[in-house]
């Protein structure tokens, strides 16, 4: 079982996770049965996914939230710690006072979409709201295919590659809204040519760029009408106005939920 940490417990990071995040759900779950495999069954996650949840809020929490019953009817399980259950009980108060908020807004507001994406703070300074189209699993890999906002004419195109059990504690499915973040020096930008380099590949035009000795930080807009920032080689000499082509590993693309 998870190795007891010695400071006291920090909810800040971990209350990020809301209610209806599968995190929290699967420490709910252990509360009310006592078991680990039962509360990945409950949440529709695999066993190891459960796992890799308890370690997350653990990490964040700073302190240890699950322990291990030992015999008992079924040779034991598990139980939630006093941390646990104080993270618990903050996670139901967070979600309850929030849910009165954006209530206050109007359900499906812009407002209330807004507050929803705002509450995703993270050093990535790419951030777009998009749609999941589509998933495609091979082994422990999952490649989703994501519909972002555009003009009317065309939407941004995104691929992210993220593993079978992130996909799970996710939820992912088909026309679920949701949040794609990338690192600006994840994105390289160099001047436009005629063939697309990967998937995640977008034209634009350069609208400010800082030199660097290290490489010329470029902040473009697309010809789908998205913003995006990333780096061109110092020796790339773009200019603002530039046509310029972006690109980013699918790999360097995160997935968040919206408002969970």
């Amino acid at each position: 079982m998870m190795r007891a940490m010695q400071q006291a417990p920090s909810f800040l990071d971990a209350l990020g996770h809301g209610m209806a995040d599968k995190r929290i759900d699967i420490l709910r779950q252990i509360a009310q049965g006592g078991s680990i495999s039962q509360a990945a069954r409950a949440a529709g996650v695999s066993y190891k996914a459960a796992w890799q949840a308890l370690d997350t809020l653990t990490n964040l929490a700073g302190v240890a939230l699950v322990e291990r019953v030992v015999g008992g009817v079924g040779g034991g399980g598990a139980r939630l710690t006093a941390a646990g259950r104080q993270l618990l009980d903050a996670a139901h108060a967070v979600h309850q006072a929030r849910s009165s908020a954006l209530a206050q807004l109007g359900e499906g507001s812009d407002a209330e979409l807004a507050v929803a994406r705002l509450s995703v703070r993270t050093s990535m300074r790419n951030q777009w709201p998009c749609v999941v189209e589509g998933m495609q699993a091979s082994g422990q890999i999952v490649r989703v295919r994501l519909r972002g906002a555009g003009t009317a004419a065309s939407e941004l195109a995104v691929f992210s590659r993220i593993t079978r059990e992130s996909a799970e504690l996710l939820g992912l499915r088909a026309g679920m809204p949701v949040q794609a973040l990338c690192k600006a020096t994840a994105v390289r930008v160099q001047p436009l040519a005629r063939v697309a380099e990967h998937a995640n590949h977008w034209p634009g035009r350069a609208a400010r760029v800082s030199r660097g000795e290290l490489g010329d930080e470029v902040a473009a807009r697309l010809d789908v009408g998205v913003q995006m920032v990333g780096f061109a080689a110092a020796d790339a000499r773009l200019r603002a106005r530039s046509r310029v082509q972006l690109a980013a590993d699918e790999s360097a693309i995160v997935l968040a939920l919206v408002g969970a």
